[in-house]
């Protein structure tokens, strides 16, 4: 091989190895960021819900979420940037192999809960419930059960009969809230001026007999009819979720070909220059002293 070729090689296996470097250092400090800015985010909503806290119960709170998403990506984002920064063959697989696992839970997960759709849909009716029991201790809960039920039209979990798991909202409790639904279940328009009880007494009502005054269908069954009618904005968000993941898995395994490439060929050199020395010092010994003198 030309020398001209040789350098060339070397010159382009070089660059890739920068370019490799330099785009994973960005994909791990992009991420450490986020994960950092998402750990803040947690606390700090969590020492507000610590100010208003009522319920002892941690089920189903955005904040606790938050933080352990954003120690998870503080965590794992720091091993890749130190492990590219130091070209730390352990610290790289560690990255890859962190990466790979939690891509490996999440398609599983995503698998299972397809497969066994039916319990998938119970569980989280379940949980719904248990939210719901506790609908006016948890600000959390209440928000986004809110949020839910006018964005999507929809009343409880499996259907607007789940208030009655309520304590203020069963039916032989007492107040004006009782046998009710929130107002976040009535049917209005965005005109009409809020009414709060616009939800009273229809727990104990027939479907039909409630069908104008508020939304029947639960949010479970609502939530995913969404999802099916807008499945390339479920696709997004997939591909959202998987695809820098699997970004980092494939950087991971690139770079650290490349780096046992260069380390292999540093000792194939350092081995050949210790057997040229030993070579000539083989050949300066066999000399002898003749070699001093003149011819």
């Amino acid at each position: 091989m030309a020398a001209g070729d040789s350098e060339n090689i070397r010159y382009c296996a070089r660059f890739s190895y920068l370019c490799l470097k330099f785009t994973l250092i960005t994909y791990s400090t992009l991420f450490w960021l986020i994960g950092a800015l998402v750990l803040a985010i947690g606390i700090y909503a969590e020492v507000e819900r610590q100010k208003y806290k009522t319920l002892e119960s941690a089920f189903l709170a955005p904040a606790i979420i938050l933080i352990l998403l954003g120690i998870v990506m503080f965590l794992v984002s720091f091993v890749g940037v130190l492990a590219s920064l130091r070209d730390n063959i352990c610290l790289l697989q560690a990255f890859m192999y962190i990466l790979g696992i939690c891509l490996f839970i999440e398609l599983v997960g995503g698998v299972v809960a397809l497969i066994f759709r039916n319990q998938t849909i119970d569980f989280l009716n379940d949980n719904i419930r248990r939210g719901i029991k506790n609908y006016y201790d948890d600000l959390d809960f209440k928000n986004i059960m809110d949020f839910v039920q006018k964005q999507f039209k929809c009343c409880g979990g499996e259907d607007f009969k789940d208030w009655s798991m309520n304590p203020y909202h069963e039916c032989s409790a007492p107040g004006p809230l009782a046998c009710g639904v929130p107002y976040t279940c009535c049917i209005r328009n965005k005109t009409d001026i809020i009414n709060t009880m616009c939800g009273y007494k229809t727990i104990d009502r027939e479907r039909l007999s409630v069908l104008d005054i508020i939304y029947i269908r639960g949010c479970t069954n609502a939530v995913l009819i969404w999802f099916l009618d807008n499945y390339s904005i479920m696709a997004g968000v997939m591909l959202g979720i998987l695809l820098p993941q699997f970004l980092g898995v494939l950087l991971s395994l690139l770079y650290i070909t490349r780096v046992e490439d260069i380390i292999a060929e540093y000792k194939l050199d350092e081995s050949l220059l210790q057997e040229t020395q030993q070579k000539s010092e083989t050949e300066f010994a066999s000399a002898g002293c003749c070699m001093c003198y003149p011819e």
